[in-house]
């Protein structure tokens, strides 16, 4: 006696893998003062072409402008006019020291930022 055989579709091997999307253009503005003891603030955010458009007036005004792909993903999940997470201290404080540097505005003594410690919430 057979056995019944199950029909299987045959697919043709891979030719390449598949593309990989394409990222969406992301840009975030930060304004922080030199000397304030807060955290950098969000002052403008977005993909697309208004990513292009916040890029556009950075270069047109002189801002320096880093590229971080994976850090502007985070930060452009923060409101506007919000204060950068804790999360994202570490990446925009190196963003900051490059940008001070840049404007021969870092102390290049010290060789570092003069960030004062921040008050962190406590887990009981």
């Amino acid at each position: 006696m057979a056995h019944p055989t199950r029909a299987m579709p045959l697919l043709p091997p891979p030719e390449s893998p598949p593309p990989t999307p394409a990222r969406r253009q992301v840009a975030v503005a930060l304004r922080h003062e030199r000397g304030d003891p807060s955290l950098p603030r969000i002052v403008a955010s977005g993909h697309g072409a208004v990513a292009e458009q916040i890029l556009e007036l950075a270069f047109a005004h002189g801002v320096k402008v880093r590229t971080d792909a994976d850090l502007a993903e985070i930060l452009a999940a923060v409101d506007v006019e919000s204060e950068i997470p804790i999360e994202a201290i570490a990446a925009v404080a190196e963003i900051l020291a490059h940008v001070y540097r840049a404007n021969g505005t870092l102390n290049e003594r010290a060789g570092e930022l003069d960030l004062k410690p921040l008050d962190r919430p406590t887990t009981p």
